[in-house]
């Protein structure tokens, strides 16, 4: 897992409203290596789900647009490419399972019809090979009676039958990089388990590279490789998994781990992190956790700490460590 396949540089994307410019994602900085699973983690809000649009330029304009950064694929920056450039990787190299497959899939035409054009855009194919390809990839999500449900609608479908026909579609042209936006949200824990077993199959068996967006580090902990915890429109710490479950270093992953359930302790209620995610439109100076942050420093409220590597691997921005001071 050493080569780079995608690489995001200080992605900065904005929306501007008549309240003020919401800062969604203000300087975001991750790489995405070839074969391996990177869990984009963080409290509703943080920024996670705009910075995937924004790698597929899927942000609308107005009232969002892309201000600065950019993002290299293949060479190529999807930030500057033409449209027609850009049609060519969507779908084709890099897929998404948008979190609410209701709407995301199209109403007005069955589950089948989606399928067969998506893979006869890209692919070029007759409709009756993209036909048979659209039913062996529903057969390999474990939907039974194919030729039944190609025929269905979208609101034909339970929650979790609509998500697979979503992952299916978003297989269909074999991408190289599926970008998956909490896929698991709408489903039951059954549902869950079974869907988080097709993307470790597809990483372990066509060594595709994800990058798995969730608020979950449970879910992280049973799928990822690496996790790029974001707060405040921007990565705080980027580590290995087991480092980022075993030891945190930011005070607010640290925060998020405490927060998971713990059977073997016997407590009356799960904690908590204090106060709320900071307002988009009026990040606070310095570093933005810094309110709700219980190891807070005269520091934090007026310089911002940079991302810097404190082990090989792990990186963390905070002035908890002295090569922020």
């Amino acid at each position: 897992m050493s080569n780079v396949i995608l690489k995001v540089n200080n992605l900065k994307t904005y929306f501007f409203t008549r309240r003020g410019v919401v800062k969604a994602v203000n300087g975001i900085n991750f790489a995405l290596w070839s074969g391996e699973c990177l869990c984009l983690v963080g409290e509703s809000g943080c920024g996670k789900t705009v910075t995937a649009m924004s790698i597929l330029r899927l942000i609308d304009s107005p009232p969002g647009k892309i201000m600065d950064g950019e993002i290299i694929y293949d060479n190529m920056d999807l930030l500057k490419c033409s449209s027609n450039q850009l049609r060519l990787v969507r779908g084709k190299d890099i897929a998404m399972v948008f979190q609410n497959a209701q709407s995301a899939l199209n109403p007005i035409f069955t589950i089948g019809d989606q399928i067969v054009e998506q893979i006869r855009l890209h692919q070029g194919i007759n409709r009756g090979e993209a036909r048979d390809k659209a039913m062996t990839l529903l057969k390999e999500m474990g939907i039974p009676s194919v030729e039944r449900i190609m025929s269905y609608y979208p609101h034909y479908l339970s929650g979790g039958m609509r998500q697979r026909a979503m992952i299916a579609m978003s297989l269909s042209c074999a991408p190289k990089i599926l970008i998956a936006d909490e896929p698991t949200t709408a489903v039951d824990v059954t549902i869950r388990a079974q869907i988080l077993d097709i993307f470790r199959e597809l990483k372990a068996q066509k060594q595709m590279s994800l990058i798995f967006i969730t608020h979950d580090l449970g879910i992280v902990a049973e799928i990822g490789d690496r996790a790029a915890v974001i707060y405040g429109g921007k990565v705080v710490e980027l580590a290995p998994v087991h480092e980022i479950i075993g030891s945190p270093k930011h005070p607010y992953t640290v925060g998020l781990i405490n927060c998971l359930p713990d059977i073997s302790k016997n407590v009356d209620r799960l904690q908590s992190i204090s106060g709320t995610a900071p307002n988009p439109i009026e990040i606070p100076e310095g570093c933005s956790f810094h309110p709700r942050c219980p190891k807070v420093m005269e520091i934090c409220h007026h310089i911002e700490p940079m991302l810097l590597e404190l082990s090989e691997g792990h990186l963390a921005a905070c002035h908890l460590y002295p090569k922020n001071v």
